[in-house]
């Protein structure tokens, strides 16, 4: 007898936006429409002659017949993506890392050539704080923004950091930034994860400016680029710019630097944190912020 089973469509799709509880998402992960997954869900409904979603307040919501046949799906999915990569001899043992841009460019990518693995690693960044919603990041581990508790998931301190302003060669001696105080006067560069410019003035004894100055970005990464391209002064991250420092484009102004915090947290499942790819990621990435050591502390001026 020939096997009963659904469209295979309409059941990738069905599962897609369980996941997501979102057509919409769904979509983007499928690359197609929400009509379209709409369309599958209702076929797949139709075939099972059930209804799999409702909405409640302009939310979807699985049924319980649903939420059951998802879960089921979902792990049949799994076992044929890992069976499939398998049977065309591409190796089920990778790594997918999710991080900050700003991680990947300045701190992980330079150094990936000394993980025993770095083929495996596969690489994604986010614009904002990683999603540590391991249910729909499609990762193995997050480099996660600071160190708040997720729930199933083992979150542990990576790298605590202060901050200092940062400005190119030629940015610096076209504006004569000598003191602190010059930096009232020259364009300062924020970002929007966490703008740090009014603690710092303070630490360094001035009165900040009344008015707020200059460019904003997304985040400190983007921020960072910028004044390397000449584009005024931001507030960097010391262990994030500490290569580019020493490299001499980016030149680190004064001595004031904020109160340190911890910016990035090893995060991964809690029933996977023994996996051998996992433990060997997280001793290398611990490995690599011990061997930072200590900041230095060269200034341009007093």
């Amino acid at each position: 007898m020939g096997r009963k089973l659904p469209p295979f469509a309409a059941v990738r799709a069905f599962e897609a936006a369980a996941r997501h509880l979102s057509f919409v998402k769904a979509a983007d992960e499928l690359c197609l429409s929400p009509s379209a997954i709409s369309h599958q869900v209702r076929a797949l409904e139709e075939y099972l002659d059930t209804k799999l979603f409702e909405r409640r307040s302009n939310r979807l919501q699985l049924t319980l017949t649903g939420d059951a046949y998802a879960g089921k799906m979902t792990s049949l999915l799994d076992v044929f993506e890992t069976s499939t990569l398998d049977a065309a001899g591409t190796t089920s043992e990778s790594l997918r890392v999710l991080c900050t841009p700003g991680f990947a460019a300045r701190w992980l990518v330079p150094r990936l050539d000394r993980f025993v693995e770095p083929s495996a690693v596969r690489l994604r960044v986010s614009v904002g704080a990683p999603s540590t919603d391991f249910q729909s990041n499609d990762a193995d581990v997050v480099i996660g923004w600071a160190d708040h508790p997720v729930p199933g998931a083992e979150v542990v301190p990576l790298m605590q950091s202060g901050r200092y302003p940062v400005a190119s060669p030629r940015y610096i001696q076209e504006h004569c930034i000598e003191t602190p105080e010059d930096l009232c006067g020259v364009t300062l560069v924020h970002d929007e994860t966490m703008d740090q410019w009014a603690e710092w003035f303070a630490i360094a004894g001035v009165e900040p400016p009344n008015f707020r100055r200059g460019p904003e970005f997304p985040n400190c990464e983007l921020a960072t680029s910028g004044v390397e391209q000449g584009l005024g002064v931001s507030l960097a991250y010391d262990i994030m710019v500490r290569e580019t420092v020493k490299s001499g484009r980016l030149i680190r102004l004064f001595e004031a630097v904020t109160l340190p915090f911890v910016i990035y947290s090893f995060v991964c499942q809690r029933s996977r944190a023994s996996e051998p790819l996992i433990t060997a990621f997280r001793e290398f990435v611990f490995n690599e912020v011990e061997i930072d050591g200590r900041p230095s502390f060269a200034v341009v001026a007093e």
